[in-house]
């Protein structure tokens, strides 16, 4: 992806006061980190929006301001849901020549031949994976082709992943970790148990409630 700027500028209002700089068409925001102090900055909502859209939380951003660039990355969106609009964006300052620990987001792509021809169920149980690298070799996202699962029962790994990466990339997550598999389809047969177990229970219930019934019945006409 290329390089995505946004330009700020440094914002003095605070608070509740913010509401009105918002009705100006600004997003209030901050920058933040480990050697950098708090930046308090708005942007233009407008373009902000747009391009925030479009990356995710492992791509670079670089903010512009006074003629300095700060490399960041997104750490928190607040968002009027209502309006669907973004109404506070975090951003963290990163050093270019410091590795950090963050996530990356798995995106699943391509058909896999067990759900297509033998009708497995496509289970995945990550959506991200923890990650050492410098900003620089941070993925946007890791995208799995999961045409690899052929047969009921095929899994990938982490380690399978891991191996898809390049040796900048360092993956923390457990190398055996499941990050997804297909599963055979169980769901007529456990519908079916389902229901023969309740006719059997209904069938016991009723006759002892008609016993009852019918007891009570007796003993008030004695």
């Amino acid at each position: 992806m290329e390089k995505v700027v946004l330009k700020a500028e440094k914002r003095a209002v605070t608070g509740k006061q913010v509401k009105a700089l918002r009705r100006a068409g600004k997003l209030p925001a901050v920058v933040y980190g480990r050697h950098q102090e708090p930046l308090v900055i708005s942007l233009d909502a407008h373009s902000a929006g747009l391009l925030l859209s479009k990356v995710t939380s492992s791509s670079l951003v670089t903010i512009e301001l006074d003629g300095k660039e700060y490399p960041t990355l997104v750490r928190e969106r607040q968002r009027n849901y209502i309006k669907g609009v973004l109404t506070h964006v975090d951003f963290l300052a990163v050093n270019l020549t410091e590795k950090i620990r963050t996530t990356v987001s798995l995106v699943f792509a391509g058909v896999s031949p067990a759900v297509k021809d033998y009708n497995g169920v496509f289970v995945h149980n990550l959506e991200k994976l923890e990650v050492e690298c410098l900003p620089t070799d941070l993925p946007e996202r890791i995208t799995i082709d999961i045409s690899m699962l052929k047969q009921i029962g095929d899994g990938i790994r982490v380690h399978d992943v891991d191996a898809m990466l390049t040796d900048k990339v360092v993956v923390l997550n457990d190398p055996d970790d499941m990050v997804a598999v297909v599963a055979a389809a169980k769901v007529e047969e456990e519908e079916a148990e389902v229901v023969e177990g309740a006719e059997g229970v209904e069938g016991e219930e009723a006759a002892p409630e008609i016993s009852v019934e019918r007891g009570k019945k007796e003993d008030e006409g004695e």
